[in-house]
């Protein structure tokens, strides 16, 4: 009935059609309308024409996307209040209140800080830096940036900022999004050290709660699905795919990003090719929904009109919340950042032998592995990569710690995953050529805590390639490095840099999915106006492309026990994949299919689980030192 009524109200449609599974395409929608039976109005049932929303007729340019963003919306709001409103009934009792933030959680922060007050300039800098931005938080709601260099207390300022600017605005809750699921626990756990357990919600693929009590067990079933605590902890993957999603399961946390502190960490990391439509979606959190979001990075990526982004979707507004960044990054510019050419592996690897202590970073693990075997007679040679599962990584970053921390040998060969957030501190830096943002993250682990007077960050020119978009991204970092700035790795070289970087994409390759045979995605909406293709919009917006698979290493140093496997035969999907993720690593598409063709991948338990469980069956595969090898007839296959 409601289809046929006309107006803004047949676009609701799609919303009650789909409240049991996802936003329908509008030709399915249309097929079950026609199938439907035609059931006649009551004679007491008067529906009008709703107009739509005001917003939605001020701009007609933008009618489209904040029509659909709008929908999505009431959807996750249905959604979620049907879900409730069942398990209420079923559980005999009322659903739980919402959680916020509240001024107990600010005293917590307060008493946390008071007790991590330290000596020394770096200390010192950090308590202005949280100072200053705690000064900026009765501003008014919007758009803020968070410019600290590496080292300079970014995730404590942006929480102590979040909980005071929400605290004076009535805002709800603080979501802070992490780029990577490797540094996403950290985080949470200094969080919940400073707010205690039950104010912070860790949000992401590895994340499950079985294994409670069912009572808290349906509880955080509830907060997980509609991120309805104070604080979430989540992946920019969830965050951003959620934001473009037809399914119920991600769009009934949409409701929750109203009236909330959006901090987005190392904010320069948002994906390329779905850039403008990230940025249309924070805008219109902003400007129609009441969030706040905070960009938090030492390299802001301008993304502003005033900053020179190339495409209407640039954000406006933006507010600084650190005091004086270009003195912030002279107080803390503890290294000197050097091109120092081209470097063949025998030159990196005597450069790594002649070192006591050195981090070596390339961007092809085929490479990085290769400079690990020329160096790992020496002592303290450790490796770092993405073929490594999460239990090896770790021990590795403890070991390495401990050595560096004790100053013995460490001689670190590792792909970029280390630029994530690892907190390391290294006297000597060797990264293969790359934008000026990642060597800004290579030098973050470089004299970190200022022990030095200056540490050292040599950029070379690998005889590898890099993939075609590191590659890109190198050689307008090289051409940013030859202006001789003053810092290398300082504002004005991280604005000279990103306005060269636009200017080389365009606007086009912001927004480069295809979606119905449509070149853009922001292009689709507007074309399709309220007939929006939902699911189609969802299938295309992917920030990880498809072409990763699992498999789970079994037994020897760092797999799963066959004991641990045979105990979770009979538990359940969610348990079984919390159990095997520290045993498990992501391998490219290319090297799953030559294990699966080699006979060393099987399927665990098929007749319970399906398709889900892919373990490894040959243990020399995976070394202990270095990961899964995957070496075939042609070499190495990464």
């Amino acid at each position: 009935m409601l289809a046929k009524a006309g107006g803004f109200s047949g676009t609701l449609a799609g919303i009650i059609a789909g409240h049991h599974g996802r936003l329908p395409d509008p030709d399915r929608l249309k097929a079950r309308i026609e199938a439907a039976e035609d059931v006649p109005f009551p004679a007491w049932c008067h529906l009008a024409t709703l107009d739509p929303p005001g917003r939605l007729r001020e701009e007609k340019s933008l009618a489209p996307y904040r029509l659909q963003f709008l929908v999505r919306m009431l959807y996750g709001a249905l959604c979620d209040a049907d879900d409730r409103e069942t398990g209420a009934f079923y559980a005999g009792g009322e659903d739980r209140a919402p959680g916020e933030v509240s001024e107990a959680m600010r005293d917590a922060f307060n008493t946390y800080m008071a007790g991590k007050a330290g000596d020394g300039p770096v200390n010192d800098l950090r308590s202005r830096v949280l100072a200053h931005a705690r000064g900026v938080a009765p501003k008014a709601p919007g758009l803020f940036t968070l410019t600290v260099p590496t080292g300079g207390g970014k995730t404590l300022t942006s929480l102590g900022f979040g909980l005071d600017h929400a605290l004076a605005h009535g805002l709800r809750r603080l979501i802070y999004v992490i780029p990577y699921t490797s540094i996403i626990e950290q985080t949470a756990d200094v969080f919940r050290q400073v707010l205690g357990a039950n104010a912070v919600l860790e949000h992401h693929s590895n994340a499950d709660w079985d294994g409670e009590d069912e009572a808290e067990e349906e509880q955080r079933r509830v907060m997980g699905a509609s991120w309805d605590v104070p604080v979430v902890v989540t992946t920019a993957v969830q965050f951003f795919e959620s934001l473009h999603a037809a399914r119920k399961k991600r769009c009934r946390k949409l409701p929750s990003l109203a009236r909330s502190v959006i901090v987005l960490d190392e904010a320069q990391t948002m994906p390329l090719p779905l850039l403008r439509p990230c940025l249309a979606a924070l805008r219109e959190l902003i400007e129609g929904y009441d969030a706040s979001v905070v960009l938090s990075t030492a390299t802001q990526p301008a993304l502003t009109k005033a900053g020179g982004f190339p495409a209407g979707e640039a954000l406006e507004g933006a507010r600084e919340i650190a005091p004086d960044p270009a003195k912030l990054f002279a107080a803390l510019k503890r290294v000197e950042v050097r091109d120092v050419g081209a470097m063949d592996d025998l030159a990196l690897a005597d450069r790594l032998r002649g070192a006591e202590r050195v981090l070596c970073i390339v961007d092809n693990r085929m490479q990085a592995r290769a400079l690990f075997d020329a160096v790992v007679d020496m002592p303290g040679a450790a490796h770092l990569s993405t073929l490594m599962v999460p239990a090896h990584r770790r021990a590795v970053l403890d070991k390495v710690r401990d050595r560096l921390k004790s100053e013995a040998p460490v001689r670190l060969v590792s792909t970029s995953l280390i630029e994530a957030g690892v907190d390391v501190d290294f006297p000597l830096v060797l990264r293969a050529a790359a934008g000026i943002d990642s060597v800004a993250q290579a030098a973050g682990r470089c004299n970190r805590e200022g022990k030095l007077a200056q540490g050292l960050v040599e950029i070379f020119r690998p005889e590898h390639p890099a993939p075609p978009a590191v590659e890109q991204f190198a050689q307008i970092g090289r051409a940013v490095l030859a202006e001789r700035h003053d810092d290398p790795i300082g504002e004005d070289a991280v604005a000279s840099y990103f306005r060269q970087l636009w200017d080389e994409y365009g606007p086009d390759a912001l927004d480069a999915v295809e979606v119905g045979g449509i070149g853009g995605l922001l292009q689709a909406i507007r074309r399709n106006g309220p007939a929006c293709p939902y699911e189609q919009i969802e299938e295309a917006f992917r920030i990880i492309p498809s072409g990763e698979r699992t498999v789970i290493v079994r037994d020897g140093d760092w797999g799963i026990s066959a004991n641990a496997l045979e105990d979770l035969r009979f538990r359940s999907v969610a348990t079984v994949a919390k159990a095997v993720q520290p045993h498990a690593v992501n391998v490219p598409w290319k090297l799953w299919t030559e294990l699966w063709k080699g006979g060393h991948l099987a399927w665990w338990e098929a007749d319970q689980f399906e398709e889900q469980f892919a373990v490894l069956q040959t243990s020399d595969l995976y070394d202990a030192q270095a990961g899964l090898s995957g070496e075939g007839e042609g070499g190495w296959v990464f």
